[in-house]
C-alpha cells in the first residue's frame, strides 16, 4: 500500500544536495545538545528513545504485526519500569497507543487483512461485553469517568484490541512460537531476580516501596514474599506457575530427552519461583491447568503419566507434614485448606458485606469504584471502603450481578470453543502448544477468585492473546498426505482462507 507513497517530489532524488543533509545533521546534532545540557540524563534518554520511537511508529504503520510484539513485550517492561524507577508519567498509557497505532497499521494496511475473520463468535461476545461496559459509563451510581477509563481497560478495551488484531492479520506459527520464547525467556529472567531478592537482597527502590507501602501484604512473620519486577507476590506466582505448567506439558510432549530435561529444569526454577512468592492461590492453576491439559489430549497414556505425576505430589501436599519444616512449602500446603486460612475468612467476611449494599445494583457501583481505582479517585465512595480481593468480586461490585454473570459464561464460552477447535486438531506441535494456552487459561480463570491476576499486567495481556490463538487454532492447521498416495488432502478446511 505504500510502495508508491513518498513526501517528497521525485525531482528531489535526483538533484544533488548534499548542503541540506548538512544542515538536517547540525540541527538534530544541536538539538541532541541542548537537551543533554539541559536535562541531563533525561535529554540522554530522549536522545535516543526519539528516533528509536519514530522507527516504531512508521514500523507498526508499514506491519501493524510489530504492534502486537510491541504490546507483549510492554505488557513485561512497563511493570518493570514502574518497579525500578519513580515515573510520573503514566507510562501504562503506552499499550494504549500501540493498541491504537496497531488498529490503524491494519485499517492502512486492509487490503492484506482477512476480515471475515471476524465473523468469529469469540469477537461477538466480546463486542457485547465491552458494549456493556460502555453502558456502565452512564452508571448512576459511578461519580467518577476517569476511572471508568482506568479500569474498562483490562475489564474489555483490550481484549477487544487484541482480539481484532489477531483474526485479521496473518498470524504464523513462527509468531507463536516467539509469542512462547518471549513469555518464557521473561520469566526466567523474573525467578532469577526473584532468587536474587531471597537471597542476595532487594535494591534501594524495591527496600523502599516494601517499607512504605507493601510491608503489610509482603512481610509475613518476618518472611519476604518475594515479587521479582511484577507489581506484587501474587501476580509474580501467578506467573511462575502457569509457565511451570506450560514446562511440565512440553516435558510430557516433547521426545528428544535432552528437550525433556531442558524444560524440566525450567519447571523446576519457575516453581521455586512460585514457592518464594508465597501465593497459595496460585497453586490452583497448576490444580486446575493440569487437569484440562489431560481432557485437551485423550490420550490414556499421557493421563496415566499425568496422573502418576501429581497424585503422589497432591496427597503429600494435602495428607502429610512432609517439609513443613521449610516455610515455602507450609505455605503452600494452607492454600490446601482455605477454612482454616484467616484471611480466608475474612474475605467471606467483607463478600456478606457487599451482598448486602449490592442487592439493589443489579448493575454493580460502577466501573472504576472499587480497588485502586476507586481509592484513588472516589476514596468515599462505599464501593472503594471494601477491598475486593478477588478479580471476579472487584467485576461483581463494578459491573454488578448482571456484569459478572455474563462474564462467567464468556469465559466458559470461550473455553468449550477451544475445546473443540483443540480436539479437532491433527497437527502434533499444534494440540501440545494450544492445549498448553487453554490449560493455563483455566488456571488464570480459576485463580481469579482469589487474585487479581487476570486484570494486571503482563497476565491480561498474555491472557487475550492465547484465548485468541486457542479459539482460532485450526488456522494453522497443516495439510497432512494420504498414506499410499502423492495426494496431499487437508485435515479439515476452515470456512475462511488459512494462513
Amino acid at each position: 500500500m505504500f510502495d508508491h507513497i513518498s513526501l517528497l517530489p521525485e525531482s528531489f532524488y535526483q538533484q544533488k544536495r548534499p548542503w541540506l543533509y548538512y544542515l538536517v545533521g547540525t540541527l538534530a546534532a544541536l538539538v541532541a545538545g541542548y537537551l543533554i545540557a539541559t536535562r541531563g540524563v533525561v535529554g540522554s534518554v530522549l536522545v535516543v528513545l526519539v528516533p528509536v520511537a519514530a522507527l516504531l511508529l512508521i514500523g507498526v504503520l508499514l506491519e501493524p504485526k510489530i504492534g502486537l510484539y510491541l504490546f507483549v513485550q510492554l505488557s513485561f517492561l512497563v511493570p518493570c519500569l514502574t518497579r525500578f524507577f519513580t515515573i510520573d508519567a503514566p507510562v501504562g498509557t503506552s499499550l494504549d497507543g500501540i493498541l491504537i497505532l496497531t488498529v490503524v497499521g491494519i485499517l492502512l494496511n486492509g487490503k492484506r487483512m482477512n476480515w471475515s475473520r471476524l465473523r468469529h463468535p469469540v469477537f461477538y461476545v466480546l463486542l457485547l461485553w465491552f458494549g456493556y461496559n460502555f453502558l456502565e459509563l452512564f452508571n448512576p451510581e459511578a461519580p467518577n469517568r476517569v476511572a471508568w477509563y482506568v479500569h474498562v481497560r483490562a475489564f474489555s478495551l483490550y481484549w477487544l484490541f487484541v482480539a481484532f488484531a489477531i483474526l485479521v492479520l496473518p498470524i504464523t506459527r513462527l509468531d507463536i512460537k516467539i509469542l512462547l520464547g518471549t513469555w518464557l525467556t521473561w520469566s526466567f529472567f523474573a525467578a532469577m531476580w526473584a532468587y536474587k531478592q531471597q537471597y542476595l537482597g532487594l535494591t534501594e527502590t524495591e527496600s523502599a516501596w516494601l517499607y512504605s507501602v507493601g510491608y503489610h501484604t509482603h512481610l509475613l512473620f518476618g518472611r519476604l514474599r518475594c515479587f521479582s519486577f511484577y507489581s506484587d507476590a501474587a501476580l509474580f506466582g501467578a506467573e511462575m506457575t502457569s509457565v511451570t505448567l506450560v514446562c511440565l506439558i512440553q516435558v510430557i510432549e516433547q521426545k528428544k530427552l535432552w528437550r525433556k530435561l531442558f524444560f524440566l529444569f525450567l519447571a523446576l526454577v519457575f516453581f521455586w519461583g512460585f514457592a518464594l512468592s508465597g501465593t497459595r492461590g496460585a497453586l490452583f492453576v497448576l490444580l486446575a491447568g493440569f487437569p484440562v491439559y489431560l481432557i485437551m489430549r485423550r490420550d490414556f497414556i499421557k493421563i496415566a503419566v499425568g496422573i502418576c505425576i501429581a497424585a503422589p505430589l497432591l496427597f503429600l501436599l494435602m495428607f502429610t507434614y512432609v517439609g513443613n519444616a521449610n516455610y515455602e512449602i507450609y505455605r503452600i500446603r494452607t492454600a490446601l485448606k482455605p477454612m482454616e486460612d484467616p484471611s480466608f475468612l475474612l474475605r467471606l467476611e467483607n463478600q456478606k458485606k457487599l451482598a448486602n449494599y449490592l442487592k439493589d445494583l443489579p448493575f454493580g457501583a460502577g466501573i472504576g469504584t472499587s480497588g485502586d481505582a476507586g481509592t484513588r479517585y472516589s476514596p468515599d465512595h462505599f464501593a472503594a471502603q471494601i477491598p475486593p480481593d478477588s478479580w471476579y468480586v472487584e467485576l461483581w461490585i463494578e459491573t454488578g450481578v448482571v456484569g459478572v454473570s455474563f462474564y462467567i459464561l464468556m469465559i466458559l464460552l470461550i473455553g468449550l470453543i477451544g475445546t473443540y477447535k483443540i480436539w479437532r486438531l491433527k497437527d502434533p506441535w499444534l494440540i501440545k502448544t494450544m492445549s498448553s494456552f487453554i490449560a493455563v487459561f483455566a488456571g488464570i480463570a480459576l485463580m481469579g477468585y482469589s487474585g487479581h491476576t487476570m486484570g494486571q499486567l503482563p497476565t491480561c495481556s498474555l491472557l487475550f492473546t492465547y484465548t485468541m490463538l486457542f479459539t482460532t487454532c485450526d488456522r494453522w492447521e497443516k495439510p497432512r498426505q494420504k498414506e499410499g498416495t502423492n495426494e496431499v488432502a487437508v485435515t479439515r478446511r476452515p470456512h475462511y482462507e488459512a494462513v
